[in-house]
């Protein structure tokens, strides 16, 4: 699919840097998420009044100079969700880009752009980032691979966060070679072939996903189980699955809230109806919920920690839900954005690394396999992947 059709690159730029003449990804081509910097280029974070009140980067982020290093070629600058405050890939100003896997749904979001460019073949990979979910779900939506790292593994620098203590830089590729490749760079490690020992299937996270992506991924279960001795069901959650989202919530939006009412307050901006329902409460959340989610974050890591010791790895949906319409109304964006984090909140509050796995469908519609891995375990994931796609799956 065109460029044009796609409407993956944000309009009226021409963002190009040439990659070192050799390296492990000499000749590749790659999309930027509009919230890394360019040098000499402006980070427009999907808000045309972000960008009139920022200056042009006067260096690379840190994650797109390894890669030019590694001889990959800068494609293009690619549309996110308004300053990343979204998961459906909806940008009122630029644009949504196109989901190739499903013209009328949303691609997912924030990095919505990365992930359209990848999947409608306009580049090998992209960088995205997610806090919430951002390189997850449309990962699932558009039918690629996808990396969530551990949070700090990959450095920031460069970038523009909107909640630190969730911040991460992620990445999209078609086909699980290039994912390893990719991965291997940013890393700064070599991926190799050692599996996880246990497959653990969080047996409650699959009860709250909607019966199509539940009857999606229940083939790939099955073939898993099938395949590796060590597969066994868990719960995630000690207690109720849904204190994880809710405190989730409490923790990013007080983040994104302190990073960007300084410049809400100077600038005034224009922001679509979805984005300034956001930043309604001023961030007057009050210190009680704080002080409770930040030791609730503390117990949810103990629990990861105690499930996945001994190089498990976590399985269940990427996302509860199947992609939206892109014409859906208000209401039901909201809702479909509060349905996804119930499963995305669980890497976001441990640091954990997390990656897609393309392998479900429901009818045409992509449906995305997550596995959750210990904190630092991020290659093993993609070796399990790579092993994943040694052996045949989805397909068998």
């Amino acid at each position: 699919m065109s460029q044009e059709l796609l409407g993956a690159f944000v309009p009226e730029t021409d963002v190009r840097v040439a990659g070192s003449a050799d390296g492990p990804l000499a000749g590749l081509t790659f999309a930027v998420k509009d919230l890394f910097d360019v040098e000499g280029h402006v980070t427009g974070c999907g808000n045309p009044d972000w960008a009139a009140s920022h200056p042009p980067a006067e260096r690379h982020a840190w994650a797109v100079q390894v890669l030019l290093d590694a001889g990959a070629g800068v494609a293009g600058k690619t549309i996110t969700d308004e300053i990343s405050l979204g998961l459906l890939g909806i940008n009122r100003h630029h644009g949504t880009p196109v989901n190739p896997q499903a013209p009328d749904l949303v691609p997912g979001g924030s990095s919505s752009g990365s992930a359209s460019a990848v999947a409608g073949g306009l580049v090998d990979f992209a960088l995205g980032t997610d806090s919430g979910g951002s390189v997850r779900t449309p990962s699932s939506f558009c039918g690629l691979y996808g990396l969530r790292p551990t949070h700090g593994r990959i450095p920031v620098a460069g970038l523009m966060t909107q909640a630190p203590s969730f911040d991460t830089v992620g990445y999209f590729t078609r086909d699980a070679e290039m994912f390893g490749r990719v991965g291997a760079v940013l890393l700064q490690e070599g991926i190799g072939d050692a599996l996880p020992a246990e497959i653990l299937v969080a047996t409650d996270c699959f009860g709250i996903a909607d019966a199509a992506v539940a009857d999606a991924l229940r083939p790939v279960l099955d073939r898993l189980k099938a395949e590796f001795a060590s597969v066994r069901e868990c719960r995630l959650a000690d207690g109720d699955i849904a204190d994880w989202p809710r405190h989730q919530r409490v923790l990013q939006s007080t983040e994104f809230q302190d990073t960007f009412r300084d410049w809400i307050d100077r600038v005034n901006p224009r922001f679509s109806s979805e984005v300034a329902g956001a930043f309604a409460s001023d961030g007057k959340v009050p210190q009680a919920e704080i002080d409770a989610a930040t030791a609730f974050r503390e117990r949810a890591r103990e629990r990861m920690e105690e499930l996945l010791g001994d190089r498990r790895v976590l399985c269940l949906p990427t996302t509860p839900i199947l992609p939206i319409r892109r014409d859906a109304r208000l209401s039901e964006m909201r809702n479909a954005v509060s349905r996804i984090i119930d499963l995305t909140a669980i890497a976001g509050l441990t640091g954990s690394p997390q990656i897609n796995l393309p392998l479900g469908r429901s009818g045409d519609i992509p449906v995305g396999l997550s596995l959750i891995g210990w904190h630092g375990g991020d290659a093993d994931l993609i070796a399990m992947a790579q092993a994943l796609a040694s052996r045949g799956f989805p397909d068998p």
